[in-house]
């Protein structure tokens, strides 16, 4: 890791500070030294000459200008402050510098002409000497501050080329052109050696100011992949980041609530006055949000009409925050000539005692949100010890499985795949269906969850499979039929061997077949369901992503597992109503077209929608506006008509 220095720093680094900092801090180093010269320089020739020359000339005069030197050393040796990082004082410094230079330069070889009255030929030459070494030291110490060092090297080379002209003889006279001509050259290099910092801090801050833009990009891009575009709230991705965050720092004594609140009669607005009033709505509830939500406080848009929120502190204080904002979101809102209102309801879990990990607290907030919709609409609800309890009734769903007989309970129905063009099916979903003997009808992710729970997940595969393979034995000979694998089915070598013997037994095309997995299930688990995968596809079958866009590793997966098609979730196909939605869908399934696989967007449920995926370029789309999911027989019927021929691969 990089240090930042400090704003006192006496270290100089190319591009640190403005120019004229940098060239005042680049002198502090240099001119110490020039004083130093000086004042040794100074202190010789009055020794040389002590014996011959009058005291005021040896020790009193040189005495004041080395005394004069040191006061200058030390005034720029001092510890610098935060003036001195001012670029403005930094730029009058220098010029006083300037002028200060020059008058010590006249103070020094007027000095050194007047003992040059005195002493003989190797005295005279020690002055020569004197102004030659003097001079060019202190035009190298200036190397920053050209403009002095020339006025130095003019004023003292002037000044001594003169006098020598004048005095005599011809030797002295060389000697000063020659130190001229010297001095000349040495300028030169000076002023390349200037132009070069000076294109180096340029160089530098040009450098700088990129990469300051480039940082800003990025914060900027990072806050937007954060945040949610249509109410200006943070997002799905920043919620759970947020949470994962708090659980990992979380203490023993730490208590803090995760909550969801949804929206109710929004659908109606939607349909009364369309998606465009009710992103409107959205927005306006976005804001009033924002400004009401404490600082403590996360308020987060998931998806459609959910939000979720994270509120430190206890169930009485997020219960407060959460009605507060339930109430602004109640608040009648104008949209355009029309005014409209929604209500909402909310369930809340708290840390640690409604869960520990973020997947138990939210799956709690939510059950606590599906009782609040159902049971107390229109109010906030906590997870408590009766909502356990129905929980556990988990244990009569196991119970029922455990004793169920799948061969007459079990059973499938299809939702057709359509050519967004002519409507007519290319395939077809085959969707579980649990009609139990003790609990009635059961919701299909009750029955995985339950089989996977009990080790029975393969039994009741294979049992749905074979029904798959028997309806797809009397569907038209192009269709297809798409099958959902659970991430234990792709996991377990066993499920998938048996995959395939029924396949062979059945003596069915596995071209027609097409498995589909959820990158939720599969996180941790590419590996061996890769390998799985490819076990299928080796047959002939085909593997679809379900649910694309809505987990941590869409992208990941496109890349690791071996894939034909994929499916875009159902909570993009409302999206197709707004423009950047369309925008969005259509950069998925450019990505997808661009990795040769086909893609189904789910979820249709508008004709509107429906025209929106063929303009964004989707050949296939699925959702209740074509088809209701329906039995095999009904599926026959309703496709009775069609010649074989319309039935196209997928």
């Amino acid at each position: 890791m990089h240090e930042t220095a400090h704003p006192l720093s006496k270290t100089y680094r190319a591009g640190q500070f403005p120019l004229p900092v940098a060239q005042f801090l680049r002198l502090r180093e240099r001119i110490p030294p020039l004083y130093g010269l000086l004042s040794v320089n100074a202190a010789i020739l009055g020794y040389t000459h002590w014996t011959i020359a009058p005291v005021s000339l040896t020790l009193i005069f040189p005495s004041v200008l080395i005394a004069a030197c040191l006061m200058r050393m030390f005034a720029w040796l001092r510890v610098p402050n935060a003036a001195d990082f001012d670029p403005e004082l930094a730029l009058r410094r220098m010029q006083r510098t300037t002028v200060i230079a020059v008058f010590m330069a006249l103070a020094f070889v007027a000095w050194a002409l007047w003992l040059d009255q005195y002493g003989g030929p190797y005295e005279h030459g020690h002055v020569a000497i004197f102004v030659a070494v003097t001079v060019l030291g202190c035009t190298f110490c200036l190397t920053f501050l050209p403009t002095a060092a020339t006025l130095v090297c003019v004023t003292v080379l002037s000044t001594f080329l003169c006098y020598s002209m004048i005095k005599g003889p011809f030797v002295q006279v060389a000697i000063a052109i020659n130190i001229a001509l010297v001095a000349i050259v040495i300028l030169k290099i000076l002023r390349d050696t200037y132009d070069s910092f000076i294109a180096l801090e340029n160089t530098q801050h040009a450098l700088a100011n990129e990469r300051r833009q480039a940082q800003a990009l990025s914060e900027e891009n990072a806050r937007l992949a954060e945040t949610d575009a249509l109410t200006g709230l943070p997002n799905r991705r920043y919620f759970f980041a947020r949470l994962e965050a708090l659980l990992a720092n979380a203490g023993s004594e730490d208590v803090f609530c995760v909550g969801l609140i949804d929206l109710d009669r929004f659908k109606p607005v939607n349909d009364t006055y369309g998606h465009a009033q009710g992103d409107r709505l959205l927005h306006v509830l976005g804001e009033r949000i924002l400004a009401a939500i404490p600082d403590d406080a996360v308020m987060a848009r998931l998806g459609g009409d959910e939000f979720g929120i994270i509120v430190q502190g206890p169930l009485e204080e997020a219960e407060a925050v959460t009605q507060a904002l339930c109430a602004e979101i109640r608040r009648p809102a104008r949209i355009a000539d029309i005014v409209v209102s929604v209500g909402c309801s909310a369930g809340l879990a708290d840390y640690p005692a409604s869960g520990r990990n973020a997947h138990d607290l939210f799956d709690r907030a939510d059950f606590a949100l599906y009782h609040a919709k159902n049971e107390k609409r229109g109010q906030c609800v906590r997870f408590s010890s009766k909502l356990e309890q129905m929980i556990r009734t988990e244990q009569a769903l196991d119970a029922a499985l455990q004793t169920a007989d799948l061969t007459r309970e079990l059973s499938v129905v299809f939702q057709p795949i359509v050519a967004t063009e002519t409507r007519t099916p290319i395939g077809v979903e085959c969707l579980a269906r649990w009609h139990s003997a003790s609990l009635g009808s059961v919701n299909p992710e009750l029955l995985i969850a339950t089989a996977e729970r009990l080790g029975r997940a393969r039994e009741v595969t294979l049992a749905l499979f074979g029904r798959a393979l028997d309806a797809l034995a009397q569907l038209p000979q192009p269709m297809t039929v798409c099958f959902n694998l659970s991430g234990q089915d792709i996991s377990d070598a066993e499920t998938i061997a048996a995959l395939i013997a029924l396949i062979e037994r059945s003596g069915i095309s596995a071209s027609r077949l097409v498995f589909e997995i959820t990158e939720t299930s599969l996180i941790s688990k590419f590996d061996s369901a890769s390998e799985a995968l490819e076990g299928l596809r080796e047959i002939g079958a085909r593997i679809a992503l379900d649910d694309f866009g809505t987990g941590y590793s869409s992208l990941s997966a496109l890349h690791q597992l071996p894939l034909d098609m994929v499916k875009i979730d159902r909570s993009f196909a409302p999206r197709l109503d707004e423009t950047r939605g369309r925008r969005l869908i259509a950069a998925i399934r450019n990505l997808a077209r661009s990795l040769s696989l086909d893609c189904v967007i789910e979820g249709i449920e508008t004709e509107d929608q429906l025209l929106s995926a063929r303009i964004a370029g989707f050949t296939l789309a699925q959702g209740y506006y074509m088809a209701m999911p329906m039995p095999l027989p009904e599926l026959l019927e309703r496709y009775a008509g069609i010649p074989n021929s319309s039935f196209n691969a997928a």
